[in-house]
């Protein structure tokens, strides 16, 4: 009885020390009020998304939930509406896998929103389930669909600089190799979707990393964020059925909660700050280090390139801004005004165009990643 009960304690002080080390996200703050700013969170209807574009939606931002589906995109608006008081949350639809939707989102965006202060791609696949494309599919939706839109909304981002763009990517990066000549291949069995996940991770770390020089001087900063290891969706959704009763509860155990996955993506669209380290790779709310494939400027440039001619940009596509782009007056309150509509039942249909502080100078406040249906990190 003893040794079973010695046993008993050793595994629950290793869980502990797996749980405050591996498991439990650190919790982060950033900017207090988002008052006046909009942001634009891909696959938010579950998930690290949906987290994300709750916390935002509290701290009073306008935020897009840019998802494929449109029941559970509204279903999640108004979830998200009720929990945070905010009714200034609304979905479009988009799916990245369609370059088609991608230019259609970003066209409807543009028509309709007069800022973007912050863009999180989180939405993402870990497999091609049982849809066949002629082309990489997890390519496809992880990093060029991200691509394009990203270039088609470079006009807006810049012209309410200070802004951000997060791309979240994962851990599986560091087991990632681009072959540029196999590089939109499509993507056949389980071994295959495994590499090609990777490859599609260590691209959003090269594209956050060419992204940051292309747009240096311009206000508009960067940064990849893995969410850590997360009890989303994703985790279960190309698992054989048989399996998930044994996996779920080993998760519950050993993974985040979508809310901690959301903080590192969070700390990136937030925190003050971070402006130098534009380009780099966080976890856990800091900068962490990359291999040498993930830091690799040439192979970054020439993804950048290779990116372009997938996403079907042409060389009179360059995004610059004009001056249609460009709202009446790309400014938002005080960071430090109250983060919550006064009264959530009325809401305007776009952010009042006040005063926007900048992101580097705001003063710090109160504390505070998917992955969601096809599209999900």
């Amino acid at each position: 009885m003893e040794a079973l009960l010695l046993g008993a304690g050793l595994l629950l002080g290793a869980y502990v020390l797996v749980y405050y080390n591996l498991v439990k996200a650190p919790p982060c703050g950033g900017i207090a009020s988002l008052r006046g700013r909009t942001a634009v969170v891909t696959g938010a209807n579950s998930g690290i998304g949906k987290m994300t574009a709750l916390e935002l939606a509290r701290r009073g931002a306008r935020v897009v939930l840019a998802c494929r589906s449109r029941e559970r995109g509204e279903a999640a608006a108004f979830d998200l509406r009720q929990e945070s008081g905010n009714n200034e949350v609304i979905f479009m639809a988009l799916d990245l896998a369609s370059l088609a939707s991608v230019r259609a989102f970003a066209t409807a965006f543009l028509s309709s929103e007069p800022r973007l202060d912050i863009l999180i791609h989180n939405a993402g696949i870990s497999s091609c389930g049982r849809t066949r494309e002629p082309f990489n599919l997890l390519l496809r939706v992880n990093h060029i669909g991200p691509f394009l839109l990203t270039h088609l909304l470079l006009p807006r981002l810049k012209a309410c600089a200070p802004s951000r763009v997060v791309v979240v990517s994962s851990a599986a990066h560091r087991r990632g190799r681009l072959d540029f000549t196999r590089l939109n291949r499509p993507v056949v069995g389980w071994r295959q979707e495994l590499r090609a996940y990777a490859d599609s991770k260590l691209a959003n770390v090269l594209f956050a990393r060419e992204l940051a020089t292309q747009l240096e001087g311009t206000g508009v900063t960067c940064y990849a964020a893995h969410p850590g290891p997360v009890n989303s969706e994703l985790f279960l959704r190309h698992v054989p059925g048989w399996l998930h009763p044994l996996l779920r509860p080993l998760a519950w155990l050993v993974l985040r909660a979508p809310r901690g996955g959301a903080q590192t993506p969070l700390y990136c669209a937030l925190q003050e700050g971070i402006e130098p380290l534009s380009g780099r790779y966080f976890a856990n709310c800091r900068v962490e280090e990359v291999p040498p494939a993930a830091r690799d400027d040439r192979a970054a440039h020439r993804l950048w390139q290779a990116s372009k001619r997938l996403a079907g940009l042409g060389p009179g596509e360059d995004a610059e801004p004009d001056e249609d782009s460009q709202p009446e007056d790309s400014r938002a309150p005080s960071a430090l005004s109250n983060p919550h509509p006064e009264d959530p039942t009325v809401s305007e249909p776009y952010p009042s165009p006040q005063s926007s502080p900048d992101l580097s100078k705001v003063t710090r406040r109160i504390p505070v990643k998917a992955e969601s249906e096809r599209q999900g990190s």
